[in-house]
């Protein structure tokens, strides 16, 4: 399950089906250096989205229960 806490880097590395799902929140990150040090709490607050939402479509994309 995917939590606020990962980096996003974490995240785009161990589960890539996750890529579209931060395209369509506006975050492309795949190329970002900064992503290596950066949560998903702060990238979502930076970004101005909703972290619950996020989260949500995130672990949708994955197949992680709740």
């Amino acid at each position: 399950m995917i939590d606020k806490e990962m980096k996003i880097e974490e995240v785009l590395r161990r589960f890539p089906q996750t890529i579209p799902v931060f395209r369509r929140f506006g975050i492309d990150c795949v190329q970002c250096q900064l992503s290596e040090y950066e949560d998903l709490e702060h990238g979502a607050k930076v970004h101005g989205i909703d972290l619950g939402s996020l989260l949500a479509e995130l672990n949708a994309a994955i197949g992680a229960k709740g």
